[in-house]
């Protein structure tokens, strides 16, 4: 399983950005270029598993750290 890196903030818009752009291609279904709204799908599942696989490759982590 890969390491949560994403929380916070990051991850609602995410999730926020993703949901309007999937909703853009059902709501635009005349668009030529409508598949592109499927990028959405990225931000939504890396928003959903908190999990960036670009950002386990350059180190970075926006999930707080657990004090246990």
């Amino acid at each position: 399983m890969l390491a949560k890196n994403v929380g916070g903030i990051d991850r609602i818009l995410r999730i926020v950005v993703g949901l309007a752009l999937i909703l853009g291609f059902f709501l635009n279904a005349e668009a030529s270029l409508r598949w592109l709204y499927l990028i959405g799908l990225v931000p939504l599942a890396t928003g959903l598993m908190q999990t960036c696989p670009l950002y386990s490759l350059i180190g970075l982590n926006t999930c707080p750290t657990r004090k246990g």
